[in-house]
């Protein structure tokens, strides 16, 4: 198994636990730390990062070329408006996820991730999806996709119901973070991006913050 798909498989093994929790039946139908998030969408949303992996496995093999977990951010996520229809249409997902309440959304997650625990070892990393948008990607760079999701949005939840996440495994993060700084070298450019980490007081464009 490649360091991706055990990144994937520990970033979900650290969101499955927090879906687990019972924090999350007390505050379901609370709002989240997330502007217009309720905690039940958010837990939806942070399943999805489990679930979709296997939806798109299912699906025939498309025959282009595919593009970048950054570039598959810079594609996706144009707006940070909350407002804005992509970002409607991702809180509108997670909410359906979570319809059948907190128990269902954990077992449908621990189920999935118990089947792509066996199923990635047998898929190649070079093997091509068609996901979100109908862009394809490889299954290696969809992986590092959901590593920042459920890196991001565990976070994100477990600030939500006031508990203390015990972290990913340091290389997990390191995917994380390596395709974050990946979108922000898209959109601003190299500079911008070492000004940010390096000269703060020149980041005029917040280089940096890019979902």
């Amino acid at each position: 198994m490649g360091d991706t798909s055990a990144a994937f498989l520990d970033a979900a093994a650290t969101a499955l636990r927090l879906l687990e929790r019972r924090e999350l039946a007390e505050r379901w139908a609370q709002e989240s730390v997330l502007r217009q998030f309720s905690v039940a969408a958010l837990a939806g949303h942070l399943a999805r990062g489990i679930t979709t992996v296997e939806r798109y496995l299912d699906g025939p093999e498309p025959g282009e070329t595919g593009i970048s977990a950054a570039s598959y951010f810079d594609t996706v996520l144009r707006s940070a408006d909350i407002d804005d229809p992509a970002n409607q249409a991702i809180r509108t997902r997670g909410d359906e996820a979570a319809a059948g309440g907190p128990a269902a959304l954990a077992g449908d997650a621990r189920a999935a991730l118990g089947r792509l625990s066996s199923r990635l070892a047998g898929e190649g990393r070079r093997r091509r999806l068609r996901v979100a948008g109908g862009l394809v990607m490889t299954l290696d760079e969809y992986l590092r996709t959901r590593v920042v999701e459920l890196v991001v949005h565990a976070d994100d939840l477990a600030a939500s119901l006031g508990v203390e996440l015990a972290p990913p495994q340091p290389g997990t993060c390191k995917i994380a973070i390596d395709v974050l700084v990946g979108v922000a070298r898209i959109r601003h450019g190299d500079i911008a991006v070492l000004r940010a980490l390096a000269r703060r007081e020149r980041d005029l464009e917040g280089a940096l913050r890019v979902l």
